[in-house]
Protein backbone atom coordinates (compact mmCIF):
# COMPACT_ATOMS: atom_id res chain seq x y z
CA UNK A 1 0.00 0.00 0.00
CA UNK A 2 1.52 3.82 -0.88
CA UNK A 3 0.50 6.82 0.77
CA UNK A 4 -0.73 8.45 -2.53
CA UNK A 5 -2.87 5.93 -3.80
CA UNK A 6 -6.93 5.40 -4.84
CA UNK A 7 -8.30 3.22 -1.69
CA UNK A 8 -10.85 2.62 0.21
CA UNK A 9 -10.52 3.09 4.29
CA UNK A 10 -13.69 1.89 6.44
CA UNK A 11 -15.61 1.24 3.77
CA UNK A 12 -15.23 4.86 1.94
CA UNK A 13 -13.51 5.34 -1.25
CA UNK A 14 -10.61 7.61 -0.61
CA UNK A 15 -8.32 9.48 -3.15
CA UNK A 16 -4.86 8.65 -0.42
CA UNK A 17 -4.78 7.15 2.95
CA UNK A 18 -4.28 10.64 4.68
CA UNK A 19 -7.06 11.71 7.10
CA UNK A 20 -7.42 15.27 8.82
CA UNK A 21 -8.44 14.26 12.18
CA UNK A 22 -11.63 15.37 13.76
CA UNK A 23 -10.35 19.66 15.27
CA UNK A 24 -12.42 21.85 16.95
CA UNK A 25 -12.87 24.81 14.27
CA UNK A 26 -14.73 27.10 16.62
CA UNK A 27 -16.97 27.54 13.00
CA UNK A 28 -20.35 27.04 13.65
CA UNK A 29 -22.86 29.47 12.49
CA UNK A 30 -24.04 31.20 15.94
CA UNK A 31 -27.78 30.56 14.85
CA UNK A 32 -28.13 27.02 13.41
CA UNK A 33 -24.80 25.23 15.07
CA UNK A 34 -24.74 24.18 11.61
CA UNK A 35 -21.58 24.69 9.28
CA UNK A 36 -21.26 28.34 8.45
CA UNK A 37 -19.79 29.49 5.31
CA UNK A 38 -15.92 30.10 7.18
CA UNK A 39 -16.06 26.48 7.84
CA UNK A 40 -17.51 25.60 4.47
CA UNK A 41 -14.63 27.07 2.90
CA UNK A 42 -12.02 25.78 5.44
CA UNK A 43 -13.17 22.43 4.14
CA UNK A 44 -12.93 23.04 1.13
CA UNK A 45 -9.79 24.81 1.19
CA UNK A 46 -8.55 21.51 2.97
CA UNK A 47 -10.15 19.01 0.68
CA UNK A 48 -8.38 20.52 -2.52
CA UNK A 49 -5.30 20.88 -0.89
CA UNK A 50 -5.70 16.98 -1.42
CA UNK A 51 -6.57 15.58 2.01
CA UNK A 52 -8.06 12.17 1.62
CA UNK A 53 -10.70 12.16 4.23
CA UNK A 54 -11.93 15.18 6.36
CA UNK A 55 -13.50 14.06 9.97
CA UNK A 56 -15.66 16.97 11.09
CA UNK A 57 -15.23 18.15 14.56
CA UNK A 58 -17.28 16.88 16.81
CA UNK A 59 -20.53 17.59 16.47
CA UNK A 60 -23.19 17.17 19.44
CA UNK A 61 -25.90 15.34 19.51
CA UNK A 62 -28.25 16.28 22.34
CA UNK A 63 -28.60 19.94 23.42
CA UNK A 64 -27.38 18.86 27.04
CA UNK A 65 -23.93 17.42 25.78
CA UNK A 66 -23.01 20.96 24.50
CA UNK A 67 -19.32 22.11 24.21
CA UNK A 68 -18.88 24.90 26.44
CA UNK A 69 -16.36 25.86 23.66
CA UNK A 70 -17.66 28.68 21.95
CA UNK A 71 -19.07 28.21 18.21
CA UNK A 72 -19.32 24.24 18.70
CA UNK A 73 -21.26 22.16 15.55
CA UNK A 74 -24.62 20.92 16.77
CA UNK A 75 -26.24 17.65 14.64
CA UNK A 76 -29.56 17.99 16.45
CA UNK A 77 -31.41 21.13 15.38
CA UNK A 78 -33.20 20.74 11.62
CA UNK A 79 -32.53 23.98 10.94
CA UNK A 80 -29.19 22.94 9.94
CA UNK A 81 -29.41 20.85 7.00
CA UNK A 82 -28.88 22.65 4.72
CA UNK A 83 -25.75 24.35 5.95
CA UNK A 84 -24.22 20.41 6.80
CA UNK A 85 -25.69 19.77 3.05
CA UNK A 86 -23.33 22.41 1.76
CA UNK A 87 -20.48 21.12 3.75
CA UNK A 88 -20.56 18.03 2.29
CA UNK A 89 -21.04 19.55 -1.37
CA UNK A 90 -17.91 21.57 -1.19
CA UNK A 91 -15.88 18.51 0.60
CA UNK A 92 -16.70 16.52 -2.58
CA UNK A 93 -16.54 19.00 -5.31
CA UNK A 94 -12.70 19.29 -4.21
CA UNK A 95 -12.39 15.44 -4.69
CA UNK A 96 -12.50 14.69 -0.81
CA UNK A 97 -14.37 12.42 1.29
CA UNK A 98 -15.88 13.93 4.61
CA UNK A 99 -16.87 11.92 8.03
CA UNK A 100 -19.06 13.52 11.11
CA UNK A 101 -17.69 12.27 14.37
CA UNK A 102 -20.39 12.82 16.50
CA UNK A 103 -20.34 13.46 20.75
CA UNK A 104 -22.38 14.05 23.57
CA UNK A 105 -19.51 16.19 25.87
CA UNK A 106 -21.08 14.80 29.22
CA UNK A 107 -18.97 15.88 31.96
CA UNK A 108 -16.24 17.93 29.82
CA UNK A 109 -18.84 21.28 29.66
CA UNK A 110 -20.41 23.71 32.35
CA UNK A 111 -23.91 23.65 33.73
CA UNK A 112 -23.71 26.83 33.63
CA UNK A 113 -23.26 27.03 29.62
CA UNK A 114 -25.66 24.79 28.93
CA UNK A 115 -28.26 26.00 30.95
CA UNK A 116 -29.16 22.43 32.46
CA UNK A 117 -27.82 19.86 34.77
CA UNK A 118 -24.94 17.96 32.98
CA UNK A 119 -25.28 13.96 33.01
CA UNK A 120 -22.68 11.15 33.00
CA UNK A 121 -22.91 7.54 33.38
CA UNK A 122 -21.85 8.48 37.23
CA UNK A 123 -22.47 11.32 39.52
CA UNK A 124 -18.61 12.67 39.61
CA UNK A 125 -16.57 15.52 39.48
CA UNK A 126 -14.23 16.14 36.80
CA UNK A 127 -10.77 17.74 37.57
CA UNK A 128 -11.03 20.85 34.77
CA UNK A 129 -15.01 20.70 34.93
CA UNK A 130 -15.87 21.00 38.55
CA UNK A 131 -19.40 21.20 38.91
CA UNK A 132 -20.42 17.89 39.82
CA UNK A 133 -22.25 15.87 37.10
CA UNK A 134 -26.25 14.27 37.59
CA UNK A 135 -26.07 10.40 36.77
CA UNK A 136 -27.99 9.45 33.92
CA UNK A 137 -31.26 7.52 34.81
CA UNK A 138 -32.80 4.81 32.42
CA UNK A 139 -35.10 7.79 30.42
CA UNK A 140 -31.71 9.84 30.28
CA UNK A 141 -29.54 6.79 28.61
CA UNK A 142 -32.41 5.90 26.11
CA UNK A 143 -32.53 9.64 25.17
CA UNK A 144 -29.07 9.78 24.59
CA UNK A 145 -29.44 6.67 22.44
CA UNK A 146 -31.40 7.93 20.13
CA UNK A 147 -30.24 11.00 19.92
CA UNK A 148 -26.85 9.73 18.61
CA UNK A 149 -29.00 7.40 16.71
CA UNK A 150 -30.54 10.37 15.00
CA UNK A 151 -27.07 11.96 14.33
CA UNK A 152 -26.07 8.72 12.21
CA UNK A 153 -29.28 8.74 10.27
CA UNK A 154 -28.72 12.22 9.66
CA UNK A 155 -24.88 12.38 8.91
CA UNK A 156 -26.14 9.78 5.91
CA UNK A 157 -29.07 11.90 4.72
CA UNK A 158 -26.48 15.42 4.73
CA UNK A 159 -24.39 13.56 2.19
CA UNK A 160 -21.39 12.39 4.67
CA UNK A 161 -19.12 9.77 3.67
CA UNK A 162 -19.50 8.11 7.29
CA UNK A 163 -20.12 9.07 10.70
CA UNK A 164 -17.63 8.79 13.76
CA UNK A 165 -18.82 7.61 17.13
CA UNK A 166 -16.40 9.15 19.56
CA UNK A 167 -15.60 7.04 22.36
CA UNK A 168 -12.18 8.55 23.49
CA UNK A 169 -11.18 12.11 25.40
CA UNK A 170 -13.18 11.62 28.26
CA UNK A 171 -16.37 12.45 26.46
CA UNK A 172 -19.12 10.80 27.17
CA UNK A 173 -18.88 7.06 25.67
CA UNK A 174 -15.77 7.62 26.85
CA UNK A 175 -17.24 7.53 30.42
CA UNK A 176 -19.31 5.18 29.49
CA UNK A 177 -16.67 2.36 28.57
CA UNK A 178 -14.31 3.16 30.97
CA UNK A 179 -14.12 2.15 34.95
CA UNK A 180 -13.06 5.55 36.04
CA UNK A 181 -15.79 7.16 34.19
CA UNK A 182 -18.68 4.22 34.82
CA UNK A 183 -19.44 3.23 38.43
CA UNK A 184 -23.10 2.19 37.82
CA UNK A 185 -24.92 -0.73 39.02
CA UNK A 186 -27.38 -1.46 36.39
CA UNK A 187 -26.82 -3.02 32.98
CA UNK A 188 -25.04 -0.66 31.78
CA UNK A 189 -22.30 -0.70 34.09
CA UNK A 190 -20.03 -3.24 36.22
CA UNK A 191 -18.49 -5.99 33.55
CA UNK A 192 -17.14 -4.73 29.93
CA UNK A 193 -20.01 -5.72 28.75
CA UNK A 194 -22.22 -4.27 30.06
CA UNK A 195 -19.87 -0.69 29.93
CA UNK A 196 -20.05 -1.16 26.18
CA UNK A 197 -23.86 -2.03 26.14
CA UNK A 198 -25.05 2.10 25.26
CA UNK A 199 -22.18 1.82 22.51
CA UNK A 200 -23.51 -1.51 20.99
CA UNK A 201 -27.20 -0.35 21.20
CA UNK A 202 -26.59 2.68 19.26
CA UNK A 203 -24.75 0.89 16.35
CA UNK A 204 -27.63 -1.50 15.95
CA UNK A 205 -30.26 0.97 15.84
CA UNK A 206 -28.22 3.05 13.65
CA UNK A 207 -27.64 -0.12 11.45
CA UNK A 208 -31.40 -0.67 11.34
CA UNK A 209 -31.88 2.79 9.56
CA UNK A 210 -28.93 3.45 7.69
CA UNK A 211 -27.73 -0.12 6.41
CA UNK A 212 -24.12 -0.32 5.35
CA UNK A 213 -23.45 3.43 6.02
CA UNK A 214 -19.80 3.41 7.38
CA UNK A 215 -19.68 3.96 10.76
CA UNK A 216 -16.16 4.49 12.31
CA UNK A 217 -15.07 4.80 15.91
CA UNK A 218 -12.84 7.23 17.72
CA UNK A 219 -10.77 5.38 20.70
CA UNK A 220 -9.13 6.35 23.16
CA UNK A 221 -7.32 2.84 24.14
CA UNK A 222 -5.00 4.22 26.94
CA UNK A 223 -5.00 7.23 29.23
CA UNK A 224 -3.42 8.62 32.93
CA UNK A 225 -7.01 8.26 34.89
CA UNK A 226 -7.31 5.68 37.65
CA UNK A 227 -9.10 2.26 36.26
CA UNK A 228 -8.99 3.96 33.01
CA UNK A 229 -7.92 2.57 29.19
CA UNK A 230 -4.89 0.03 28.54
CA UNK A 231 -4.06 -0.93 25.71
CA UNK A 232 -5.03 -4.73 26.94
CA UNK A 233 -8.49 -3.20 27.54
CA UNK A 234 -8.52 -1.27 23.99
CA UNK A 235 -8.00 -4.67 22.58
CA UNK A 236 -10.96 -6.28 24.66
CA UNK A 237 -13.03 -3.14 22.94
CA UNK A 238 -12.03 -3.60 19.42
CA UNK A 239 -12.84 -6.78 19.22
CA UNK A 240 -16.22 -5.95 20.37
CA UNK A 241 -16.66 -3.27 18.01
CA UNK A 242 -15.32 -5.33 15.06
CA UNK A 243 -18.54 -7.85 15.84
CA UNK A 244 -20.90 -4.93 16.54
CA UNK A 245 -20.07 -3.81 13.09
CA UNK A 246 -17.69 -0.91 13.36
CA UNK A 247 -15.90 -0.20 9.99
CA UNK A 248 -13.31 1.80 10.94
CA UNK A 249 -10.94 2.52 14.49
CA UNK A 250 -9.05 5.46 15.00
CA UNK A 251 -6.89 4.84 17.44
CA UNK A 252 -6.31 7.75 19.89
CA UNK A 253 -5.18 8.47 23.66
CA UNK A 254 -6.30 10.37 26.84
CA UNK A 255 -8.96 12.31 28.22
CA UNK A 256 -9.10 16.43 28.51
CA UNK A 257 -7.53 15.69 32.29
CA UNK A 258 -5.01 13.94 31.38
CA UNK A 259 -3.76 17.59 30.03
CA UNK A 260 -0.79 17.27 27.63
CA UNK A 261 -1.09 13.74 26.52
CA UNK A 262 -3.28 13.53 23.49
CA UNK A 263 -1.80 16.39 22.37
CA UNK A 264 2.24 16.67 23.63
CA UNK A 265 4.53 19.01 24.15
CA UNK A 266 7.69 19.43 25.58
CA UNK A 267 6.31 22.51 27.81
CA UNK A 268 2.62 23.23 28.63
CA UNK A 269 1.87 26.83 26.49
CA UNK A 270 1.99 28.59 30.03
CA UNK A 271 1.48 32.07 27.36
CA UNK A 272 -1.08 30.58 26.00
CA UNK A 273 -3.11 29.09 29.15
CA UNK A 274 -2.74 32.80 31.11
CA UNK A 275 -4.32 34.47 27.70
CA UNK A 276 -7.22 32.10 27.13
CA UNK A 277 -7.88 29.60 30.03
CA UNK A 278 -10.76 30.94 32.60
CA UNK A 279 -10.28 32.11 35.30
CA UNK A 280 -6.85 33.18 34.53
CA UNK A 281 -7.83 34.90 31.30
CA UNK A 282 -10.21 37.29 33.36
CA UNK A 283 -7.20 38.39 36.22
CA UNK A 284 -6.30 42.08 35.94
CA UNK A 285 -3.84 42.54 33.61
CA UNK A 286 -0.57 43.08 35.78
CA UNK A 287 -1.50 40.42 38.33
CA UNK A 288 -1.55 37.72 35.18
CA UNK A 289 1.31 38.44 34.00
CA UNK A 290 3.04 38.26 37.29
CA UNK A 291 1.61 34.68 38.18
CA UNK A 292 2.55 33.82 34.18
CA UNK A 293 6.20 35.04 35.06
CA UNK A 294 6.07 32.58 37.85
CA UNK A 295 4.57 29.77 36.39
CA UNK A 296 7.21 29.63 33.63
CA UNK A 297 10.22 29.49 36.03
CA UNK A 298 8.38 26.07 37.32
CA UNK A 299 7.34 25.31 33.46
CA UNK A 300 10.45 23.36 32.94
CA UNK A 301 9.80 20.83 36.40
CA UNK A 302 6.30 19.66 35.18
CA UNK A 303 6.83 16.33 33.94
CA UNK A 304 5.43 15.88 30.24
CA UNK A 305 3.90 12.35 28.77
CA UNK A 306 6.84 10.73 26.02
CA UNK A 307 7.32 10.11 23.68
CA UNK A 308 6.32 13.52 21.71
CA UNK A 309 5.69 11.59 18.43
CA UNK A 310 3.88 8.35 17.35
CA UNK A 311 2.42 8.08 20.84
CA UNK A 312 -0.46 6.14 19.71
CA UNK A 313 1.46 3.87 17.13
CA UNK A 314 2.05 0.62 20.17
CA UNK A 315 -1.32 0.69 20.66
CA UNK A 316 -2.88 0.67 17.20
CA UNK A 317 -0.68 -1.94 16.07
CA UNK A 318 -1.96 -4.06 19.29
CA UNK A 319 -5.19 -3.47 18.02
CA UNK A 320 -4.57 -4.32 14.54
CA UNK A 321 -3.09 -7.63 15.22
CA UNK A 322 -6.07 -8.44 16.75
CA UNK A 323 -8.97 -7.60 14.37
CA UNK A 324 -9.46 -7.36 10.36
CA UNK A 325 -11.53 -3.82 10.86
CA UNK A 326 -9.87 -0.95 9.13
CA UNK A 327 -7.50 0.82 11.46
CA UNK A 328 -6.50 4.42 11.39
CA UNK A 329 -3.76 5.92 13.61
CA UNK A 330 -2.91 9.47 15.00
CA UNK A 331 -1.30 11.16 17.64
CA UNK A 332 2.21 12.94 16.66
CA UNK A 333 2.56 11.96 13.23
CA UNK A 334 4.50 14.72 11.30
CA UNK A 335 7.05 12.91 8.86
CA UNK A 336 6.29 10.99 5.51
CA UNK A 337 8.66 8.48 6.51
CA UNK A 338 6.90 7.77 9.27
CA UNK A 339 3.33 7.34 7.79
CA UNK A 340 5.12 5.13 4.85
CA UNK A 341 6.00 2.71 7.50
CA UNK A 342 2.65 2.76 9.24
CA UNK A 343 0.93 2.13 5.79
CA UNK A 344 3.61 -0.63 5.29
CA UNK A 345 2.80 -2.04 8.55
CA UNK A 346 -1.07 -2.74 7.71
CA UNK A 347 -2.45 0.51 9.30
CA UNK A 348 -5.53 1.96 6.47
CA UNK A 349 -4.72 5.34 6.79
CA UNK A 350 -3.10 8.27 8.87
CA UNK A 351 -4.58 11.09 10.67
CA UNK A 352 -3.58 14.13 11.40
CA UNK A 353 -4.69 17.72 13.46
CA UNK A 354 -2.01 19.78 14.39
CA UNK A 355 -0.09 19.41 11.04
CA UNK A 356 -3.40 20.87 9.02
CA UNK A 357 -3.80 23.19 11.70
CA UNK A 358 -0.22 24.67 11.25
CA UNK A 359 -0.16 24.49 7.54
CA UNK A 360 -4.00 23.83 5.55
CA UNK A 361 -1.97 22.56 2.31
CA UNK A 362 -0.10 20.19 4.03
CA UNK A 363 -1.31 16.82 2.33
CA UNK A 364 -0.40 18.55 -0.80
CA UNK A 365 3.12 19.66 -0.16
CA UNK A 366 3.72 16.00 0.74
CA UNK A 367 1.88 14.69 -2.34
CA UNK A 368 4.21 17.30 -4.44
CA UNK A 369 7.75 16.80 -2.72
CA UNK A 370 7.57 19.82 -1.21
CA UNK A 371 7.64 19.11 2.39
CA UNK A 372 9.06 15.92 3.88
CA UNK A 373 7.81 16.67 7.22
CA UNK A 374 5.04 19.48 9.18
CA UNK A 375 6.19 22.66 10.35
CA UNK A 376 4.21 22.16 13.44
CA UNK A 377 6.14 23.19 16.54
CA UNK A 378 4.02 21.43 18.55
CA UNK A 379 3.82 24.32 21.26
CA UNK A 380 -0.13 23.60 21.61
CA UNK A 381 -1.27 26.82 21.55
CA UNK A 382 -3.86 25.74 19.02
CA UNK A 383 -5.40 23.73 21.71
CA UNK A 384 -5.69 26.72 24.20
CA UNK A 385 -7.18 29.22 21.45
CA UNK A 386 -10.27 27.14 21.10
CA UNK A 387 -11.33 28.23 24.26
CA UNK A 388 -11.86 31.82 23.32
CA UNK A 389 -11.83 31.59 19.41
CA UNK A 390 -11.67 30.09 16.53
CA UNK A 391 -8.82 27.27 16.24
CA UNK A 392 -5.52 28.93 14.35
CA UNK A 393 -2.15 28.26 14.32
CA UNK A 394 0.37 31.00 16.91
CA UNK A 395 3.48 28.95 16.47
CA UNK A 396 4.18 29.31 20.12
CA UNK A 397 4.12 33.13 20.12
CA UNK A 398 1.04 34.95 21.80
CA UNK A 399 0.77 38.41 21.47
CA UNK A 400 -0.37 40.48 24.34
CA UNK A 401 -3.16 42.25 24.61
CA UNK A 402 -5.50 40.11 23.02
CA UNK A 403 -7.60 41.08 20.15
CA UNK A 404 -11.03 41.13 20.91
Amino acid sequence: MEIFESCTVGKIPMRNRIIRSATHDGLADPVTEGASEELIKKYAYLAKNDVGCIIQGYAIVSPDGRSNYPRCLGFFNPAAAERYKALTKAVHDKGGAIVAQLAHCGRQTSSKVIGVKKIAPTAKRHLLYPDKAREMTADDIKRVKDDFTAAVVRAKEYGYDGAQLHLAHGYLLHDFISENGNKRKDEYGGSLENRMRIVKEIIAEAREKVGDFPIWVKLSATDKRRKGMRIENAVKIAKMLEEYGVDAIEVSCGSVQDGMNTMRAKRFPMDAIFAYREPLASMPRALNRIILAAAKLFNPLIPQPKPLELYNVPAAYAIRKEVKTDIIAVGGIFDVNDMKKLIADGIAAVSMCRAFICEPNFAKKLKDGEATKSQCVMCNCCGLVIEKEPTRCLMGKVKYPLNK
